[in-house]
């Protein structure tokens, strides 16, 4: 010991301890925070492909006329998110499907409206927040066989979402097969919804035996084997059926067409807009009737200025010019003419006032006057109706700011008859929903004849996903489908859902045909409607219901025991 330190007692101080136990939690933190990030991500993985696989399937921008043995497998990444998520998460991931679904499956919608592009999306956003969480609730009370509740409840999702305002077919998944002709026969009976049951059960099937990985998967198959078989014969009775069921209107009356695509939105442009959208449609409908048609059909609206308005009140003398221009032109035509047009007139209110309404109609001319008039009855929601002015002032004053064209809605189903053949002519997107067709061909519609106006879209697509819709018309009713449209598709499809003329999209032209007049048989969908979706509505209700009895009655018993 050195003489500066003699004297001291000297002292050690204890090595001061570092618990081990803070940076392990530490670490276990972050091990399980890296965890749920490769958790959600996978998740939200799963759903953008599910979205994508559900666009592909349907016309889209990879293939305009779509890839439809996609639309079998398109669902199995939701089923496995909605099984691996929590109650919570099934509500956000539900948000997240529905909107990137509906964006990539209706992109065009941006050229629709402005808002379209945000409205549509959120709705089935919202759409979706409800959906899951009922799959979840049919894989959480059904252990063995909720795949079969899933599906009950799919199907009721797909036809409650096409009711009332918000009413909206696009996308349905039955309407993917809208080339497979003998499986589209099936609509006869049960409309789309059998289709979409046949389209959607091996997306549930195999969702459900892949949710707890691939190692589970052969057990899975083989417990449930005879489910699997019933769906094969299901599926194979559906094809024979289809083929069978083939009508054969050889015999039949042959109605003579001439659909004019003008190929310019009449819209874009007023008063010039106008005139060369009347200049196309007379000189192409001139070329049309040297070959002969018994009837020349043009598109919605194809014609704007409103010809019933401008005759009786001459406010506008250039549109009046026009107007006068297209009558004089109709009263020296031969053949009827159907003309897309707005029906405006002058309706009092209940406090005496005069008010311009509108409503987008079709006009059937023969012998230079007006034989009768058909005025839409199912308008589109926000862009031509919205009956929520005084609730939501400030979403109505953004709609008007966007150069929204509101129309009244009509209330009649109109049958025209020309040349001997009875026709009714739904507007648009109004051939996208079968209670309508059907009430045209239970009052006496010999054909259904779409008119409509795609143009704004300037795409292919969408031109194509409208008109596979149309295909289902006309096989749920047996009866032809002809569609006269202003860019694309202008086509006839036959009592058998078979597309027999089909003209170029964005194509000035005309297409002369021949459409099958075939009567000869009803249908039960034509008789009983939308039977089959109702009867899916009422086993998702009960079965969710039952899975729910059951569980409390399960607990209750479990309790009793307990307290023994």
């Amino acid at each position: 010991m050195t003489s500066k330190n003699k004297g001291r007692r000297a002292t050690r101080r204890p090595a001061r301890r570092v618990s081990a136990v803070p940076a392990v939690g530490r670490l276990e933190g972050e091990h399980n925070s890296r965890s749920l990030l490769v958790e959600v991500g996978g998740q939200i993985g799963l759903l953008f492909l599910s979205a994508l696989l559900f666009a592909l399937s349907h016309p889209s921008l990879v293939f305009d006329w779509g890839f439809f043995p996609l639309a079998y497998v398109a669902f199995v990444p939701v089923f496995i998110v909605v099984h691996r998520s929590s109650w919570h998460g099934t509500v956000l991931y539900g948000l997240l499907y529905g909107f990137i679904s509906y964006t990539t499956h209706n992109y065009w919608l941006l050229n629709f409206h402005p808002l379209s592009i945000f409205i549509v999306p959120v709705i089935y956003a919202v759409y979706f927040a409800v959906v899951f969480p009922l799959l979840k609730a049919a894989d959480t009370l059904f252990p063995r066989y909720g795949f079969l509740v899933q599906l009950t409840i799919w199907l009721a999702y797909e036809y409650l979402r096409t009711r009332g305002f918000l009413g909206y077919a696009y996308g349905i998944s039955g309407y993917s097969q809208y080339l497979v002709t003998p499986l589209v026969r099936l609509s006869a009976l049960t409309g789309v919804w059998g289709v979409s049951l046949l389209v959607v059960f091996p997306s549930a099937f195999l969702g459900n035996a892949l949710k707890n990985g691939v190692a589970e998967f052969g057990d899975f198959v083989r417990s449930r084997r005879f489910v699997l078989l019933g769906y094969a014969v299901l599926f194979l009775c559906a094809v024979v059926y289809g083929v069978v069921s083939r009508v054969d209107y050889r015999d039949s009356r042959m109605w003579r067409v001439a659909l004019v695509q003008q190929n310019v939105d009449p819209w874009e442009g007023g008063v010039a807009a106008y005139r060369e959208s009347l200049d196309i449609l007379v000189r192409q409908s001139k070329l049309a009737v040297e070959e002969g048609p018994e009837i020349v059909i043009w598109s919605e609206t194809s014609f704007v200025p409103s010809i019933n308005y401008h005759t009786r009140y001459r406010t506008d003398p250039r549109s009046y010019a026009l107007v006068r221009e297209l009558v004089d032109f109709l009263a020296a035509q031969d053949v009827p003419y159907v003309v897309g047009n707005s029906d405006g007139r002058m309706v009092r209110n209940v406090d005496g006032s005069l008010e311009r309404a509108d409503y987008n109609a079709a006009i059937l001319y023969a012998d230079g006057t007006v034989v009768d008039t058909y005025r839409k009855i199912h308008l589109v929601p926000f862009t031509e109706h919205f009956p929520y002015r005084r609730a939501f002032p400030w979403l109505y004053r953004l709609l008007v700011e966007n150069e929204t064209t509101f129309w009244e809605a009509g209330e009649e189903y109109t049958v025209f008859e020309a040349t001997g053949v009875r026709f009714s002519t739904p507007i648009c997107f109004e051939d996208t929903f079968g209670y309508l067709s059907r009430g045209f061909v239970r009052e006496g519609a010999e054909v259904i004849v779409n008119l409509t106006n795609d143009s704004w879209a300037h795409s292919v697509a969408a031109a194509m996903q409208h008109m596979a819709m149309a295909v289902f018309r006309a096989t749920e009713n047996g009866r032809s489908v002809v569609r006269s449209t202003n860019g694309g598709m202008t086509a006839i499809i036959d009592p058998n859902g078979r597309i027999i003329e089909l003209f170029p999209p964005f194509v000035e032209g005309y297409l002369i045909g021949d459409v099958p007049v075939y009567t000869d048989r009803q249908t039960l969908y034509t008789r009983w409607g939308d039977w089959f979706a109702w009867l899916s509505i009422a086993a998702a209700v009960a079965l969710l219901l039952l899975g729910v009895g059951r569980t409390l009655v399960s607990r209750g018993s479990d309790a009793a025991h307990h307290a023994r």
